[in-house]
């Protein structure tokens, strides 16, 4: 199966122009070593191993922040595979687009030397031709999220076939990938071992981890479950000492059945949102 990735080419995609020349897409993140014989078919494995070694190079950098580099670098040098597409912004308001075509290499003192070779397709994709749902997904933060989900879409636009504006771009529009404060991203959805949680927060002062789980409609008890494996998973594998791991679900409805689990889960909160509008005649 083809699968799709957002990969960001350097901070601000200032490498993009490099990249597209040299036909190739890479990471650096500090860890100045061939990785041709330490990547793991499980990137947790990698994370185990990588986090301390990125920590040193970056000690002020948090054990969540270390985990999202090293998974980014393992997604790039291995989970991507060979006819998997890439889809990098070029800093200009456009996306390259390419077919991985070759394995992991390690180009010494080059940018971005931890490298995937790329076939690039002459043509850009254009940003204001992508729906505003892959739009905020494509601008999640962290240098590699994946898209797959939107393959249909993306094919379409690959061939040629731009999907007609329905709702005009609007930049106030919340981004449903992450968490603002004050102009600074400060969650994202996380991969963990049982799957992908929706959005891990970190607190100002570093000393809570917050895990929420976000549902359109009615919110089940096995939402508890799923919530706390997260939270286990954080505490075992990204929280520090002295961290605290906290649970939030928010859905539209609630049950007895979850407010009876909730009740025996104090670390895990739940907010039930409510949508209103009103229509103004202009």
């Amino acid at each position: 199966m083809k699968n799709y990735y957002r990969v960001m080419l350097g901070k601000g995609s200032k490498y993009a122009v490099e990249c597209q020349k040299g036909n190739f897409i890479g990471v650096d993140y500090e860890i100045y070593q061939d990785l041709t014989k330490e990547l793991p078919d499980e990137w947790r494995d990698f994370n185990q191993k990588f986090i301390p070694v990125y920590q040193k190079a970056r000690p002020e950098k948090t054990k969540v922040a270390a985990g999202i580099a090293c998974g980014a670098l393992w997604t790039v040098a291995k989970g991507i595979h060979q006819g998997d597409i890439v889809i990098c912004p070029n800093g200009s308001g456009s996306y390259l687009v390419g077919e991985v075509n070759g394995g992991y290499h390690y180009d010494a003192g080059e940018i971005l030397p931890h490298r995937r070779s790329v076939i690039w397709y002459p043509n850009l994709l254009k940003k204001s031709d992508v729906s505003e749902p892959m739009k905020n997904s494509m601008g999640s933060i962290g240098t590699v999220c994946e898209i797959t989900k939107y393959t249909s879409e993306l094919e379409k636009l690959i061939n040629g076939n731009a999907p007609p504006k329905l709702i005009s771009t609007d930049a106030t529009v919340e981004d449903t990938a992450s968490f603002e404060d004050e102009g600074e991203k400060v969650g994202q959805q996380f991969q963990t071992d049982t799957g992908p949680l929706d959005i891990l927060a970190i607190s100002k002062d570093k000393k809570r981890l917050l895990v929420l789980e976000l549902k359109k409609g009615r919110a089940s008890d096995t939402v508890v479950g799923q919530t706390l494996r997260y939270m286990s998973f954080v505490q075992e594998e990204l929280a520090e000492e002295g961290q605290t791991v906290h649970g939030v679900i928010i859905a539209h409805e609630d049950d007895q059945k979850i407010r009876r689990a909730l009740s025996m889960t104090p670390n895990i909160d739940f907010y039930r949102y409510q949508v209103s509008f009103k229509l103004v005649k202009a």
